[in-house]
């Protein structure tokens, strides 16, 4: 919506909108109508008639087509209203209100008040642009469906049945989980394509809504608490709005986060602009510098101030400054002295990271690029090379991600021999694939944290990442999420 104007002393004064109608069944034009609307201020409100006052023209009860309006997810405040409208618009005093086109041109009683106090009026049957704009949102909600295949010939290897799998997920309640690395807020635009430029070849797009998540250790931290785990999550921020919106969800998610502030950066923000379901660019506002020796003293000292009350630490590590190599291998020593389970992921997509740094951790899981990029192989094959990256990283266990293959597994035994397993990607329709690596990470490394075995804590990992590329957007796991995958 646009920009809220000030007043003479600099406070913000927040232009009101108001809409009024029938509203039986809620339209194309109704929607494009009240978007239009909703973008002259920055609160929209819509007046719905009584049914005396609709009389034949309102086919369906009072109550049900304030309901329909209501659910319009960019109005911000709808009511029934059983009088003439001026009489509403009176004491409402909105900036501005908006009609159909039908009725420019005819005797409008709505203007006498609005020029008693200034108000506007304006006629518009909104942009086709606008019209499905909800169908979108949609998108970002995700649904509550069952979305993985289950790997029948994997299972059976490792005998693993569902009522072996669900006690697992229970003791995920008692788990004490610290998750450090990079926060990172991923920002979704969905636009509307307009089509191609003539000046030169570029596609012109308008953007229509923009939607928020945490990501990178703030996602990871998510998962962990939403799948039962007391989770703590260091990290740093810049002193931002961005900022501001981490630290609510990390509060409503319940997780015990210290951001703390480095002034020479803003908050890591990624924007993805998307259009009918496909990204189209993604623009990272970032510093990649590492934090300076205080800032890693301070996260040095959080940490040994809750150690005590965690079994597995998390590096979330995407290579932006956060994980320092001196600030890494003190945590190490420390975590190894309170008997903690460590896991690690070093992301190298867009930057450039090497994973085996986190030397002598209980769970690596990098993608292939990223253990090719780590060890500088381009040419072995996949078993060679995960067995090399254990060899120089020291990890007990490696889950080696291979997109939509799924992942090769390079596992501790019981025996203390290492084993190649293979495990398809659980998920053959995903929808938004961000986010998939984190969601593997964490769940794996809780299950093996609670004493569950590599095969099952990789199995798990696998459930949780077909949940989380289901749906469009960092949306944090639930139980409810991985029980929901699980045959028993």
């Amino acid at each position: 919506m646009s920009a809220a104007t000030s007043n003479l002393d600099g406070t913000a004064m927040t232009r009101t909108v108001f809409v009024s109608g029938n509203f039986n069944v809620l339209h194309p034009g109704h929607l494009r109508l009240l978007r239009f609307a909703g973008e002259l201020g920055d609160r929209l409100i819509v007046g719905v008639q009584s049914d005396r006052l609709a009389g034949e023209a309102a086919h369906i009860a009072q109550d049900l087509r304030l309901e329909g309006v209501e659910s319009i997810s960019f109005v911000d405040q709808c009511f029934l209203f059983d009088e003439e409208v001026v009489g509403v618009i009176g004491r409402l005093r909105p900036d501005v209100v908006v009609k159909g086109k039908e009725h420019e041109g005819q005797t409008n009683p709505e203007l006498t008040v609005l020029s008693g106090y200034g108000g506007q009026l304006v006629f518009s049957s909104g942009e086709a642009v606008f019209s499905s704009l909800d169908l979108l949102r949609r998108e970002l909600d995700g649904e509550a469906r069952r979305v993985s295949t289950q790997p029948a010939d994997y299972l059976r290897r490792h005998e693993i049945t569902g009522p072996e799998i669900l006690p697992i997920l229970e003791r995920f309640q008692t788990l004490g989980v610290c998750v450090i690395g990079d926060l990172i807020v991923d920002e979704y635009v969905t636009c509307d394509a307009l089509g191609m430029s003539q000046e030169d070849p570029t596609v012109v797009v308008t953007p229509i809504d923009t939607h928020q998540f945490l990501g990178g250790s703030g996602a990871v931290a998510a998962h962990a608490s939403g799948v039962g785990g007391d989770a703590h999550l260091l990290s740093i921020s810049g002193r931002d709005e961005v900022r501001a919106f981490a630290c609510r969800q990390l509060d409503a998610s319940g997780i015990d986060a210290t951001l703390l502030v480095d002034e020479t950066r803003p908050t890591t923000r990624k924007q993805r602009f998307r259009v009918g379901g496909t990204t189209l660019l993604r623009v990272n506002h970032l510093h990649q510098g590492s934090v300076d020796g205080e800032l890693q003293n301070r996260i040095f000292e959080r940490f040994d101030e809750i150690v005590e009350s965690c079994r597995l630490l998390v590096f979330s590590d995407f290579n932006y400054g956060c994980l320092p190599q001196p600030l890494v291998e003190r945590l190490m020593i420390r975590a190894r002295e309170a008997d903690l389970l460590v896991a690690a992921d070093s992301q190298s997509s867009s930057q450039v990271g090497d994973v085996a740094r986190f030397s002598g951790v209980d769970l690596l899981t990098p993608t292939e690029h990223e253990a090719r990029v780590s060890l500088k192989d381009q040419e072995s094959g996949l078993v060679v090379l995960a067995e090399r990256l254990r060899l120089v990283s020291g990890a007990r266990n490696i889950i080696l991600k291979l997109g939509t293959e799924g992942a090769l597994l390079h596992l501790q035994g019981t025996d203390g021999e290492y084993h190649t397993d293979r495990i398809p990607a659980l998920n053959s329709s995903p929808r938004d694939v961000a986010g998939a690596g984190d969601s593997l990470l964490v769940v794996s490394a809780m299950a093996m944290a609670v004493g569950a075995t590599p095969w099952e804590a990789a199995y798990l990992g696998s459930v949780a990442a077909a949940v989380q590329v289901s749906r469009v957007g960092n949306t944090a796991l639930q139980t409810s999420d991985l029980v929901r995958e699980i045959e028993v």
